[in-house]
């Protein structure tokens, strides 16, 4: 069984990535996608437009952000395929879901991590 990791999409490519999976909702600025390297890209699980625009205008806080992202996972028919995306490609090597913001500590990261996607070790890479 693999590792689950965590890194961002700005940083190169290695075979220890394993299968790569973008997690955020809009393409990463300068990052063409024939060099991603990326195995999928599933949008759909990052915050809505609506709830990034207004924590990224400062409308609400952190706090706020993360339960409503978390509610908004609670609702959202695409978590479960995505653990199972996870969890299939984790049978095989390790899986890296990759992100482009600076400050992971204040993104939807932590609030994934909370969610305990698969049954794997997370670690920052």
């Amino acid at each position: 069984m693999g590792t689950l990791q965590w890194k961002r999409i700005y940083e190169k490519p290695v075979e220890a990535d394993g299968f790569r999976i973008l997690i955020d909702r809009l393409w990463p600025r300068g990052i063409k996608k024939e060099n991603a390297g990326l195995g999928a890209w599933v949008k759909d699980i990052a915050p809505t437009t609506d709830l990034r625009k207004r924590y990224h205008h400062e409308e609400i806080s952190y706090e706020a952000f993360a339960a409503a992202y978390g509610d908004e996972l609670a609702a959202n028919d695409a978590f479960p395929p995505f653990v199972d995306l996870i969890k299939q490609h984790l049978a095989a090597g390790n899986v890296t879901l990759l992100y482009a913001g600076k400050d992971r500590g204040k993104s939807q990261i932590p609030t994934l991590q909370h969610y305990q996607i698969g049954r794997a070790s997370c670690r920052e890479r």
